[in-house]
């Protein structure tokens, strides 16, 4: 985690409403342990760690082509409820309802490579909390071998901390600014790559804790 100088920045109202786009300066980026309309979308530091077999004679199989389907793995869920466990669904109705308010428009990122995909791809958006300073979005995404590499490099190049966890590669970033009201603001984004899908997830003073790892637990249960 480095500390910097604090600085102010627009209110986190706004910055929620305005689809989650902090223009203030980060004043504190840490690599710590954090973190939502069900509608299908069309489409930060550890490191990460074979016996031969000789094949029997048999009939020769045809090469397979490659492609940019994303490999075999879990299926794309299709309701947001599908995607916490009973508990951690009922603590998120609790603590910062509703689920999927159409006034939030905040992101689930906010690099662009990863903007891109979820435009582009089968996706599944869930956020929870009103148009505030206080919410989530988290979107579940379908995607391919080549596009996971992409996502990591460019979330390494924006200064996330990315290690081996929870059954693949998870990138995490936190920043904490000051809003106009001379108010703390804290916000990041969790990023779980594993198989063929994508979880990413951005806050704004809300991260329930486990909730990554709740998401994880049910759709790889």
């Amino acid at each position: 985690m480095t500390t910097g100088r604090r600085r102010r920045g627009p209110s986190a109202h706004t910055l929620l409403r305005s689809g989650g786009r902090i223009a203030a300066v980060a004043t504190l980026v840490a690599a710590t342990a954090l973190m939502t309309a069900c509608q299908p979308e069309p489409g930060p530091s550890p490191t990460p760690t074979v016996t031969p077999v000789t094949p029997k004679p048999g009939p020769t199989e045809p090469t397979p082509i490659e492609s940019n389907t994303p490999d075999a793995g879990i299926e794309l869920p299709t309701a947001c409820e599908d995607i916490y466990s009973a508990d951690m669904l009922a603590s998120l109705n609790q603590q910062n309802p509703p689920l999927n308010d159409p006034g939030v428009t905040m992101l689930s990122t906010e690099v662009v490579d990863g903007i891109e995909i979820l435009e582009s791809g089968a996706t599944l958006r869930c956020s929870w909390g009103q148009p505030s300073e206080f919410g989530l979005a988290t979107n579940v995404t379908a995607i391919a071998e080549e596009q996971g590499a992409t996502l990591q490099d460019a979330m390494l190049n924006a200064g996330f901390g990315c290690g081996q966890e929870l059954g693949g590669t998870v990138c995490r970033v936190e920043h904490r600014t000051i809003d106009l009201d001379d108010n703390e603001v804290v916000y990041g984004e969790v990023h779980v790559l594993r198989d063929s899908m994508w979880i990413s997830t951005r806050y704004i003073n809300f991260a329930p804790e486990g909730y990554t790892e709740d998401i994880v637990a049910t759709l790889w249960n």
